[in-house]
């Protein structure tokens, strides 16, 4: 199974179509309400709960945009629904609550967000509940782990990886030697058998995402494209970007 071409026909909003300045934050309802009478896709961020729930939240603690603290995984999601984003009266989603609100409307570019530490529970809830929705969606995850994982557990959910060149930054750090090689020019492909790449913008062109492209029919997104360079450099070089802090078409 190749990616689907309703994947790459419209630009991908970068966690819902947000924009700080209007209070619309990301991950929140308004961006996707947003990203949708734009008509755009929406990549979005999910995390998981004590109780096994997939929340749409990019962070794995509480405190950047919203009121409370604390790790997320420490936390039930109906304590979570309850959160509020900062200076707005909107809560926190359930991936449940998206997909009620997106109704398919618009593609789903859903990121597994990942401990890295095996634990399948994310995917586990997340393939519940795609397997009940009928629009168009996809999973990725920078974790190798779950995007198999996305693999054994749904099958016909289109997967992809999401990669860098390397994991030299201090974000990458928490992981071991080993993990962060096993990430490294998207070797596991032929385990985890990606439908599209979605590579940093800043790191194109690169030989892993142009062989996983031009010889194994991977499209490619590129994210996160904010500036005039980047938006060329995706143009360029991939099939699609994921935008965040304009418009595209205006």
């Amino acid at each position: 199974m190749r990616a689907p071409a309703w994947l790459t026909a419209r630009p991908v909003a970068h966690r819902g179509l947000h924009d700080i300045s209007r209070g619309i934050v990301e991950n929140m309802p308004g961006a996707v309400q947003a990203a949708i009478a734009g008509n755009f896709a929406i990549e979005v961020d999910t995390q998981l709960t004590a109780d096994g729930e997939a929340m749409v939240h990019h962070d794995d603690a509480l405190g950047r945009l919203n009121e409370g603290s604390g790790a997320l995984l420490q936390k039930s999601a109906a304590e979570l629904k309850t959160v509020k984003f900062r200076d707005t009266g909107e809560r926190m989603m359930s991936l449940a609550d998206l997909c009620t609100l997106v109704a398919g409307r618009v593609p789903l570019v859903i990121e597994v967000k990942s401990h890295f530490d095996g634990d399948r529970k994310l995917v586990t809830r997340m393939a519940e509940v795609l397997s009940s929705y009928s629009g168009p969606a996809v999973g990725m995850s920078f974790d190798p782990d779950q995007v198999l994982a996305l693999r054994e557990l749904a099958p016909n959910l289109p997967r992809g990886i999401v990669a860098q060149r390397d994991y030299d930054d201090d974000y990458w750090k928490k992981l071991t030697k080993e993990q962060r090689d096993s990430m490294l020019f998207l070797r596991h492909g032929f385990r985890t058998e990606p439908h599209f790449v979605a590579y940093w913008v800043n790191q194109l062109p690169a030989p892993a995402p142009w062989i996983a492209r031009n010889i194994f029919g991977c499209p490619l997104l590129t994210w996160t494209v904010r500036t005039p360079e980047q938006r060329e450099r995706a143009t360029r070089y991939a099939d699609q970007m994921i935008f965040e802090g304009f418009v595209p078409g205006t």
